[in-house]
C-alpha cells in the first residue's frame, strides 16, 4: 500500500489474526489505548472480515506494519472525521522490534496515505510519561497543542496525556 524506507503499511489480511491477537491480548499495550479486554480470535476474525479497509465507510482503518516482509506492528487511523478531514493514529510495535525506528518510519508512510485520503490533520494522544512516543512525534514536527489531565486510567491512578497534531 504504502511505504517509507523499508517499512511497508498494508490491509489486513486473515493471516494476520495471531498478531493481532497477540497485540490486543497484551496487557502492556492496553495503558495506551481504550482497551481494558482480551479479545477472542472469533471476535478478531469477524473485525477481519468485516472491515472494509476503508476510512470513508468504516470510520477508521488498521494496516499492518511490515520490515522486511514481516508483519511486525499495527498502524491505525481512528476516530476519522469526515467533515473536519482529521484522524487519530494509533501506533503498535511488537516488543521485540521496539526501538528500531519502525515506528517513524509507520507515522510518516501514514502521513503520507492521509495526504493521499486529503484529510487535513492527524493527531496522537500520548501519556506524557510516554517519553519515546513523544520524541518520535516531535521529530516528525507533529506540535504539542494540549494536555489532557488524568485523561488516562493507570495502576497509580491517572496519567495525564497531551495531544499532538500535525497539519498535512
Amino acid at each position: 500500500m504504502t511505504s517509507s524506507a523499508d517499512i511497508r503499511l498494508r490491509a489486513l489480511e486473515p493471516e494476520d489474526l495471531e498478531l493481532i491477537y497477540r497485540i490486543e491480548n497484551d496487557p502492556a499495550f492496553w495503558h495506551f489505548g481504550a482497551s481494558t479486554v482480551p479479545y477472542s480470535r472469533y471476535a478478531l476474525r469477524q473485525y477481519i472480515t468485516s472491515a472494509q479497509n476503508d476510512i470513508f465507510a468504516d470510520g477508521q482503518v488498521r494496516l499492518v506494519i511490515e520490515k522486511g516482509g514481516v508483519a511486525v506492528g499495527l498502524a491505525d487511523l481512528t476516530n476519522f472525521d469526515a467533515l473536519h478531514l482529521r484522524a487519530e493514529i494509533g501506533l503498535a510495535i511488537l516488543p521485540e522490534f521496539q526501538g528500531q525506528h519502525i515506528g517513524e518510519a509507520a507515522v510518516k508512510a501514514l502521513c503520507q496515505y492521509a495526504s493521499e485520503l486529503h484529510l487535513h490533520q492527524l493527531y496522537a494522544i500520548i501519556a506524557v510519561t510516554n517519553k519515546p512516543a513523544t520524541r518520535l512525534f516531535e521529530r516528525l514536527a507533529f506540535v504539542p497543542s494540549t494536555v489532557l489531565k488524568d485523561w488516562l486510567r493507570s495502576d497509580d491512578g491517572f496519567a495525564d496525556v497531551c495531544v499532538w497534531q500535525h497539519v498535512l
